[in-house]
């Protein structure tokens, strides 16, 4: 693969032992990403040659993009939609890139404000990820309530003032890598020839939605309003406990976040899709269970041919894959005829070659 600039792999100690730090790390660029164009089947790169996931997306494209097919598709109607984490960037780097994102503000932002129990989480949360070691049910289940009180009381300008500096740190247990770097090459292909053949993609994920914004802008061709994710309340500064119906915004009035509001996940997908989309899409790609909704929302009553792509997490050696559950997702991917994406044996590379595991 070509790369402009190479830097020394950094020690592994140097990755872990400071996540604050940010240090030189040079791999794929966001620039470097953002310049991914595939208008044509023989453009895919980043594709082993023989995937059948790939050849699968290309015939499909060609069939409903073909005036003369008796599946075409019109313009208005190619509509595809993505998960996030897992499917369009690293889930495993080492936890939901949300959660990493604000676990570090909770615990190295000194204008963050939160109870002395929600820092205790966000430590105990840190202290598992850190150490790239799994993270308890406890804390798991319930980090949407508790590692979001991060957010509370940020803007939108100091919410991306932050994720710029939070993009800049170093994945934990990858080699030259930062959290902006951490899409999957491939994927970001597939968005760029799905566009050239005129499909507007949207992102539809779990983690919350301002921080999606923040991670796609200038990599992934996506507009703002074409990501859905998980909701925070927003408020005026003034505003109190005034309803928001009720409530008149001032000038004095600054806007800012809430704790989160709405998760978007498994039914609530779907639920987004037609609240905000309108139109049910053609392709969905996703990489787990939270994603079935969707998947089956695409392809039950479609009036226009339909696809599924489920990624797999199977990549032991590139990636910290979890082969149990990518042959759960396997299995009941074929139950429910979904195509499936395997890391291991469909992608010539994930975020490029000088990126290696570091245990």
């Amino acid at each position: 693969m070509k790369r402009k600039h190479f830097a020394s792999i950094l020690a592994i100690t140097a990755m872990l032992t400071s996540f604050t730090m940010t240090g030189t790390i040079e791999g794929a660029s966001r620039a470097e990403l953002a310049a991914i164009h595939v208008n044509k089947a023989g453009n895919f790169q980043y594709w082993n040659r023989d995937s059948a996931a790939k050849e699968k997306l290309v015939s499909y494209v060609k069939d409903v993009t073909n005036p003369k097919s008796p599946h075409f598709i019109p313009v208005e109607h190619r509509l595809a939609v993505f998960d996030m984490d897992g499917t369009l960037l690293g889930e495993r780097t080492p936890s939901y890139t949300d959660g990493v994102f604000y676990a570090d503000r909770v615990l190295h932002d000194p204008n963050c404000q939160v109870s002395a129990e929600d820092k205790k989480f966000a430590q105990d949360y840190w202290d598992a990820i850190s150490q790239r070691k799994p993270v308890p049910p406890e804390i798991d289940n319930n980090l949407y309530n508790k590692l979001y009180a991060g957010l509370a009381g940020m803007t939108p300008q100091s919410l991306d003032t932050y994720a710029q500096g939070f993009m800049k740190k170093p994945v934990i247990g990858l080699t030259n890598l930062t959290y902006g770097e951490a899409f999957y090459m491939p994927m970001v292909e597939v968005i760029s020839y799905l566009q050239s053949n005129d499909f507007t993609c949207y992102i539809v994920s779990a983690s919350d939605r301002p921080l999606v914004r923040a991670l796609t802008r200038d990599v992934i061709h996506i507009r703002p309003n074409q990501i859905i994710g998980s909701d925070p309340q927003i408020v005026a500064s003034h505003q109190g406990n005034t309803d928001g119906g009720s409530y008149q915004m001032t000038y004095e009035d600054t806007i800012q976040y809430g704790t989160l509001d709405r998760v978007n996940e498994k039914m609530n997908k779907v639920s987004s899709i037609v609240r905000e989309i309108g139109i049910q899409p053609v392709l969905a790609f996703g990489n787990s269970s939270g994603d079935y909704s969707m998947f089956r929302y695409t392809l039950k009553d479609n009036p226009y041919k339909a696809e599924v792509f489920n990624v797999l997490c199977d990549d032991t050696q590139r990636e910290y894959g979890r082969p149990e559950r990518a042959e759960r997702d396997k299995k009941t991917s074929d139950e429910n005829g979904w195509n499936t994406i395997s890391m291991k044996n469909d992608w010539k590379t994930i975020y490029g070659d000088n990126v290696k595991k570091t245990n």
